[in-house]
């Protein structure tokens, strides 16, 4: 089945998100880090043991693409930046996984409901501009007991550090980091939108050297509850 059979039939999803000067940053060092701080590493944890149709939201540049296991039969990849999305279908072409790069939103994915079976989130819920929306949608287009991953970065380290991120978030850091926020919550946002939580691990980014306002991540997955009763969340 083509991961096309997913899309909304006659939606058109434009571009959300411009932020060419940050996509062309973002870019050149997202993969620098990937052996730098490790974060190709990280990306095999994410991804590993994952099977059946997968959606992943904010897709950037494609660097999770290669390293998805061949379990998985297809992802449909949403991106809303369009440098970032050429990027991606570049990507694309070289994996062997099928791979769809789809313009879009977090807050209103042009998909289908309940037609995945795992979600991946990845350095994407700093940026999007609804939290609990976005994960609405996440919950609308993730079968009942499909599997959520993140590695999402967020809150943390001491009450200066918090003030520190706080501080930035409030001033110059959403304009110059395409929309990044550097003091939500992740893991807090799942357990608000209704996602049972698994196992989950804080990291830091890099994982030597000083602490910078961006380094607390989280590893980890949660579930989309199985029940039919389940409340939606608001």
């Amino acid at each position: 089945m083509s991961a096309r059979s997913f899309i909304r039939s006659g939606q058109t999803a434009r571009d959300p998100v411009h932020h060419p000067l940050f996509a062309r940053y973002y870019a050149r060092v997202s993969v620098a880090a990937e052996t730098r701080f490790g974060m190709g590493g990280v990306r095999d944890r994410l991804l590993a043991g994952l099977s059946g149709r997968v959606i992943e939201i904010g897709a950037g540049n494609g660097l999770n693409f290669a390293r998805y296991p061949r379990t998985v039969a297809e992802v449909v990849a949403i991106e809303p930046e369009r440098l970032l999305r050429q990027s991606a279908v570049e990507a694309a072409l070289r994996c062997e996984v099928p791979v769809d790069v789809v313009p879009g939103a977090a807050e209103a994915l042009p998909v289908k409901s309940e037609a995945f079976d795992a979600v991946v989130l990845s350095l994407v819920l700093c940026s999007v501009r609804d939290v609990p929306r976005a994960l609405a949608e996440v919950r609308r287009v993730l079968r009942r007991g499909g599997e959520v991953r993140f590695f999402e970065h967020g809150r943390g380290g001491g009450r200066a550090m918090a003030l520190t991120q706080r501080a930035l978030d409030r001033t110059v850091w959403p304009y110059l980091n395409g929309g990044c926020h550097l003091a939500r919550d992740p893991v807090a946002a799942l357990r608000d939108a209704g996602f049972e939580l698994g196992p989950y691990r804080s990291l830091s980014m890099p994982e030597k050297g000083p602490s910078l306002p961006t380094s607390y991540c989280v590893l980890g997955t949660a579930w989309r509850p199985e029940a039919v009763s389940e409340t939606r969340a608001s």
